[in-house]
C-alpha cells in the first residue's frame, strides 16, 4: 500500500492511497469460494453450481463489497501510518477501482490543531464565596410566604401589588386580532409581564370600572404579524384582590416538609437549600473564570468542519427550545446560515480542544468514586434513588454523559489548585440571579 500526504493549509489535508490488485483480489477469491460451497442455485445442490457461475452471478457484487471494505480499513491504516489525527469524516475523491487495476483514492480531511498550552500556574482566576446570612435566611422566607398568599377581594382602588381579575379585547386597526382577548384573567400588578404600560394602566381602578390602554407591540414580538403595531385594549375590572400571605406555623412548613421541629427545622432546611443552589451557582462562575482565562492565554487554529457542527447542534438546540416554549421557528426571523451561533460555536471548539489537550497532557483519569458521587446527587432529589441509580449504571450513553460531566468537575478543580485564584465574597443577592431572590 503506497501513501503520499498533501497539507492544503494548515489543518487540511488530503491523502492519496492506492493498495495493489492482489489484496482485493484475494479477498474476492476468497469470498467467492466460500459462497459457492454455500449458495444455492435453482437447478443444482447446494454448494454444487460450478464456480464459473457463481463468479459470472456474484463476482461484481463481491467486488464492490471488498472495495469499500479495503478503501476503509487501508483509510484507518493510513491514518495510523501517517500519525493523523483527523477532526471529521474524511472526504472521499478519485476513486479508481477498475478490475486489474487494485484500488486508488484521495481522502481529504481536517485535522486537530497542535496546541502550545501556556503554563496553568500562570492563569488569574476568580473564586466567589457566598455565606448565607439570618438576613438573607429571613428575606428567603419571606418570599416563599408571597409566593403562597391567598387572594383576598376587596372594595378599594388597585395599588401596585394587588392582583386584578379583567375582562379584555384587543384591536388592531379597529379590528381584532387572534389572541387579544381574554375572560376572567388575572394580572398582577407588580409583575411586568405583558405589553409595555399594561399593567401600570390598571394601577388605581376600582372594580367595575372599564379601561382603554393604547399600547404597541414590539419590533421583537414574536407573532410577526402583528410585531411592531400599535393596539389598543378595552379592559373591564371585574375584582380587585390583596395577596394575604400564611403565617409562620406548622402548616405552613409542612408544605416544604418538614413535619416536627417547628420554626427552627424549617429554618435549618431553607438554609440547607440556599447553599445547595448558591453552591451550584458558584461553582459555575468558577467555571466561567476559569474557562475564561484558559481561552485568553492561548491561541488555538479551529478545524472548520468542528465550528460547522457546533454551530448546527447550537441552531438545533435554539430550536428545540423554541418549541418547549409553544413556538415555531418560523415565528423567529432567523438567517438560513448558521452566522448567528459563530462566535459562541468557536468559543465552545476552543475549550473543547483546550480541556482535552489539558487532560491528555496531564493523564487525567475519570474518578469512579466521583462519578457515583454525581449520579447519587442526582438520584437524592427522587423518591426511589436505588431505581434512578440502576437506571444511569445499565445504561451505558447515560454514564457516558455523567462521565463526561465528572471529568470536566476534575479538570476544573485541577486547574483552580494550580491557578494564581483570587477569592471574592459576595452577598448571597450577589451571588444568585436577581430573580431568585425576589418574591415570584
Amino acid at each position: 500500500m503506497q501513501v503520499t500526504v498533501e497539507a492544503n493549509s494548515k489543518l487540511e489535508r488530503t491523502v492519496t492511497v492506492a493498495v495493489p490488485e492482489d489484496k482485493i483480489a484475494s479477498e474476492v477469491e476468497n469470498r467467492l469460494r466460500h459462497l459457492s460451497q454455500t449458495s444455492r442455485i435453482q437447478g443444482f445442490r447446494p454448494g454444487k453450481a460450478p464456480y464459473k457461475l457463481i463468479r459470472q452471478r456474484f463476482g461484481e457484487q463481491i467486488r464492490q463489497e471488498v472495495v469499500g471494505m479495503v478503501l476503509q480499513s487501508s483509510l484507518n491504516e493510513a491514518i495510523t501510518q501517517e500519525s493523523l489525527r483527523p477532526a471529521g469524516s474524511p472526504e472521499i475523491g478519485k476513486l479508481d477501482a477498475e478490475q486489474g487495476k487494485g484500488l486508488s483514492y484521495t481522502a481529504k480531511f481536517e485535522v486537530f490543531p497542535e496546541i502550545q498550552i501556556n503554563p496553568v500556574e500562570e492563569l488569574k482566576i476568580e473564586k466567589a464565596i457566598c455565606e448565607i446570612t439570618d438576613k438573607d435566611i429571613d428575606k428567603m422566607i419571606d418570599i416563599l410566604r408571597n409566593q403562597h398568599y391567598e387572594l383576598k377581594v376587596v372594595d378599594r382602588a388597585s395599588r401596585g401589588e394587588d392582583i386584578v381579575e379583567v375582562d379584555y379585547k384587543g384591536f388592531i386597526g379597529g379590528e381584532p386580532f387572534a389572541g387579544g382577548d381574554a375572560a376572567n384573567f388575572k394580572i398582577d400588578l407588580s409583575k411586568k409581564r405583558l405589553l409595555e404600560g399594561f399593567e401600570a394602566g390598571l394601577i388605581g381602578k376600582n372594580a367595575g370600572e372599564e379601561v382603554i390602554l393604547n399600547l404597541q407591540f414590539p419590533d421583537t414580538y414574536h407573532v410577526k404579524e402583528i410585531a411592531g403595531k400599535p393596539a389598543e385594549f378595552k379592559v373591564k375590572i371585574g375584582s380587585v384582590n390583596e395577596k394575604v400571605p400564611p403565617e409562620l406555623n406548622d402548616e405552613f412548613y409542612k408544605t416544604f416538609g418538614v413535619e416536627n421541629g417547628g420554626l427552627e427545622a424549617f429554618r435549618k432546611q431553607i438554609k440547607d437549600q440556599m447553599e445547595r443552589e448558591a453552591g451550584q451557582v458558584l461553582r459555575n462562575r468558577l467555571r466561567e473564570s476559569i474557562m475564561k482565562a484558559l481561552q485568553a492565554a492561548n491561541t488555538v487554529e479551529l478545524p472548520k468542519v468542528m465550528v460547522a457542527h457546533e454551530k448546527h447542534r447550537l441552531r438545533h438546540q435554539f430550536e428545540h427550545n423554541l418549541k418547549a416554549q409553544g413556538l415555531k421557528s418560523a415565528d423567529v426571523q432567523l438567517p438560513d446560515d448558521d452566522g448567528i451561533f459563530e462566535e459562541q460555536a468557536r468559543n465552545r471548539v476552543t475549550l473543547q480542544l483546550l480541556v482535552g489537550e489539558l487532560i491528555r497532557l496531564n493523564n487525567i483519569k475519570v474518578d469512579a468514586e466521583k462519578v457515583r458521587q454525581t449520579v447519587m446527587q442526582y438520584a437524592e432529589n427522587y423518591q426511589d434513588p436505588a431505581a434512578l441509580l440502576n437506571w444511569y449504571y445499565n445504561d451505558k450513553e447515560r454514564m457516558a454523559e455523567i462521565e463526561a460531566v465528572t471529568l470536566e468537575n476534575q479538570i476544573i478543580d485541577w486547574i483552580a489548585e494550580r491557578a494564581k485564584v483570587t477569592n471574592l465574597n459576595l452577598t448571597f443577592d450577589e451571588c444568585m440571579n436577581k430573580g431568585q431572590t425576589e418574591s415570584d
